[in-house]
C-alpha cells in the first residue's frame, strides 16, 4: 500500500500530536493497526469519519476477530459520523455530557478520516476549519491521534497542501491578550 505518513510530533500523551496518513489504497491497514493496538491496551478508541468509512472499519474489525458492535455497545469504540458531529465538538461540554466519550479513560486514541470532506469537494478553508475544531477537541482529551485520508489520484502539490494544512490545524492556537 502506497502512503505518505507525516508526523507532526511524537505520539505521546504529554504532547498534543497527530500524524497524517494519506492512503492511495482504500484499505485502511495502518488505521486498523492503530485502532486494534489501542483496543488491546484497554484504551477507548474514537473514530470520526464518514458513514461508509465507519462501516468499512467495523467490517474489518469483525473480520479480524473483534466484534465491533460489542465494542461500540460497551463504549470501548466510539464512532462519530461526519460531518454532523463536527458542530458538537465545537462545544466540548455538549458531547462530553450527552455523548459516549468517557473522561475516566487515562488515554484516548482518536482517528479522523477526512476522506468525506475531500470527496464532497469542500473548500480548503472549510476543511482547515473542521480540522482546527477536531484537533482542539482532541487536545483537550490528551489523546493520541491519527488523521487519514484516501486520495487515489491527488497531485503532488495537492498532497503537500494537505500536509501543510494538517500541520497548521494540529498546532495549538496562540491567543493574544
Amino acid at each position: 500500500m502506497a502512503q505518505i505518513t507525516a508526523p507532526t510530533g511524537v505520539l505521546t500523551p504529554q504532547a498534543a500530536s497527530c500524524r497524517l496518513v494519506v492512503r492511495k489504497d482504500k484499505a485502511p491497514a495502518e488505521v486498523l493497526q492503530f485502532i486494534v493496538s489501542g483496543l488491546e491496551m484497554g484504551q477507548q478508541v474514537v473514530v470520526l469519519a464518514g458513514a461508509r468509512c465507519l462501516k468499512d472499519l467495523a467490517q474489518s474489525l469483525n473480520q479480524g476477530g473483534l466484534k465491533a458492535e460489542s465494542l461500540i455497545r460497551n463504549g470501548r469504540l466510539v464512532c462519530l459520523t461526519a460531518p454532523d458531529c463536527v458542530a458538537q465538538l465545537a462545544d466540548p461540554r455538549q458531547i462530553m455530557q450527552r455523548g459516549p466519550l468517557r473522561r475516566t479513560s487515562s488515554l484516548v486514541r482518536w482517528v479522523t478520516d477526512w476522506s468525506w470532506a475531500y470527496a464532497e469537494g469542500a473548500s480548503a478553508a472549510t476543511i482547515l476549519g473542521y480540522q482546527r475544531i477536531v484537533h482542539d477537541f482532541v487536545r483537550s482529551l490528551t489523546a493520541v491521534s491519527m488523521c487519514t485520508v484516501h486520495c487515489a489520484e491527488e497531485e503532488r502539490s495537492s498532497l503537500l497542501a494537505m500536509l501543510a494544512d494538517h500541520r497548521r490545524a494540529a498546532r495549538p492556537m496562540r491567543y493574544q491578550a
